[in-house]
């Protein structure tokens, strides 16, 4: 599931907050090139970057040799094939693809991975309900539409009482996703050509400036209406920028916000919608392993090319962007869990062992809702996870919520409140901005968030019929980030042990009192004082 946080501060667009682990969001903006800030020195810059370059230098200085790694993402799948991606994409050493199981390991030709929300046909899974949907439809059976109702909500109180809170949320988020979708149509009827008519009077490379504003004389109506955008918008989002680039923005913004609206009041939020035929399997029992398909790409791998950019996109190529982790010894392994809706519990459990069981040593996990029937599914996998050393990486979420209360899974804290295992690290998202280092999105929780990781305006790898690159923000982008810094640690200090790594991220982080009541450590992560203490620690 993804969730676009938008620059334009219209508050009737945001009528409904939920759409997973992916945003674009305005933030103040130091000087310091965006497309690279999450890489910045905090001693060097005064922004709150992981300090990439220095690490890497550190490494070099001590001549430390990396070691292959394989960092498992759990996504909605990774477009393999881009450029800047397909030299650090995970190869199974011990498949053919001749339509034969040869490595033994149940999953027919998994290449470079796999797909648990596809079906044996190449069929994907693209939209889907969220967990709620599901949730209020098999209630709803129970407890209504059942011949047996009454005596139903007589013998189960506790669960018809849980029945009736899910169905007031969901009504309220239904009737909230038509009303943003039928703003967002008005907004694009109000906007888009007026923005298209100020690039066309403006000037479509001229640099946009408070000074060239007020210069500025439109000479007709539908330009003057445009105007109103820099009223909407704060200053530093045009500022100094050409007028298509931020007018471009602005268009794609309303294009993706009426598209997501659109999605949500009428697939993910659609008590029709089952698409569970097009995997097969049967997802009552939890127990099932060898289902789905080949297809690591899928439908829409977005999200999850965005994820493995920032993770381990190529360095020094000259093209695109470089990852934390770029030099070539991250190897991707993508494992397609998420559709474009809420993954489903069984499907998070079998792609964590699936990586696991195929040689990731770190999983990323950009994911998450309110919602799981099937938590002690996910819990077991993490434990199966602890006891084979893999470490797993996951994002906060973006609903600007403390859950140390409002619970976001998944979660590594049982009903009780104990962790279950301890080889998770949760991660907040931070800004280029010092003095405003939590993003206002990003959730938090002195007890359930661990770290804070660069994660608003991150510029990374997207599929190629998208065009290349794009920024995006939420706590999708930070867990990576942590990520990668971890693989980096690793894979160059590979004696470590699980446990040791996770110790080391979150005792070098670069702690700023505006993150004390939001997180364990109070910081954010820093690779250069990571590659530093595991020098320590390894001898």
């Amino acid at each position: 599931m993804k969730k676009i946080v938008l620059s334009i501060s219209f508050a009737l667009v945001f009528a409904t907050s939920a759409f997973a682990q992916q945003a674009v969001t305005s933030a103040p903006v130091p000087q310091i090139d965006l497309k690279i800030w999450q890489h910045a020195s905090f001693e060097d810059t005064g922004v709150y970057g992981v300090n990439t370059e220095k690490a890497i230098a550190f490494l070099k200085e001590k001549k430390r040799k990396p070691q292959n790694i394989v960092v498992g993402v759990l996504d909605s799948g990774v477009e393999i094939t881009h450029e800047d991606l397909v030299d650090n994409v995970w190869t199974n050493p011990k498949e053919k693809k001749d339509g034969k199981d040869t490595d033994k390991n149940g999953y027919i030709d998994d290449i470079h991975g796999w797909n648990f929300i596809g079906g044996k046909d190449g069929k994907n899974v693209d939209g889907d309900t969220l967990e709620i949907t599901r949730l209020y439809v098999k209630y709803k059976k129970q407890f209504e539409t059942n011949a047996d109702a009454q005596a139903q909500q007589t013998k189960n109180p506790a669960l018809y009482a849980e029945y009736k809170t899910i169905k007031d949320t969901y009504e309220k988020d239904l009737a909230e996703a038509k009303q943003a979708s039928e703003n967002y149509s008005q907004l694009a009827d109000n906007l888009v050509k007026p923005i298209e008519s100020m690039i066309t009077e403006f000037g479509a490379d001229k640099l946009l400036s408070r000074k060239a504003l007020m210069a500025f004389q439109p000479t007709n109506e539908v330009t003057k209406q445009g105007m109103m955008i820099f009223g909407l918008v704060p200053e530093e989002a045009w500022n100094n920028r050409p007028m298509k680039e931020f007018a471009d923005e602005i268009l794609s913004e309303i294009t993706e916000g009426a598209k997501h609206f659109k999605e949500r009041y009428e697939i993910n939020l659609n008590p029709n919608l089952d698409t569970r035929h097009i995997v097969g399997d049967n997802y009552d029992d939890v127990n099932e392993r060898f289902y789905g398909n080949n297809d690591v790409d899928g439908a829409d791998s977005n999200h999850g090319t965005h994820v493995s950019g920032i993770i381990a996109a190529k360095r020094g190529n000259g093209i695109g962007i470089d990852g934390i982790a770029g030099d070539g010894y991250v190897k991707i392994m993508s494992v397609r869990t998420v559709p474009n809706g809420d993954e489903r519990d069984k499907d998070v459990a079998n792609a964590i062992r699936y990586a696991t069981d195929n040689g990731a040593k770190i999983l990323n996990m950009s994911f998450g809702k309110p919602y799981s029937p099937e938590k002690s599914a996910v819990w077991d996998a993490f434990k199966y996870a602890e006891k084979k050393g893999v470490l797993l990486i996951k994002a906060a979420g973006n609903d600007d919520l403390n859950i140390d209360t409002e619970v976001h899974y998944p979660t590594v804290y049982n009903d009780q409140g104990k962790a279950v295992s301890n080889n998770v690290i949760t991660v907040g998202s931070s800004t280029v901005d010092p003095k405003a280092l939590r993003s206002d999105f990003s959730n938090y929780g002195v007890k359930s968030v661990d770290v804070f990781a660069p994660g608003s305006q991150i510029y990374s790898s997207i599929p190629t019929r998208d065009g290349k690159y794009k920024s995006n923000s939420g706590t999708s982008m930070a867990s990576p980030v942590v990520a990668g810094v971890a693989a980096m640690v690793w894979a160059h200090y590979p004696k470590l042990s699980t446990q040791q790594v996770k110790q080391i991220i979150l005792e070098s982080v670069n702690k700023d009192p505006q993150l004390a009541e939001f997180s364990v450590t109070g910081g954010v992560v820093d690779a250069l004082k990571a590659v530093q203490l595991a020098e320590k620690m390894s001898k």
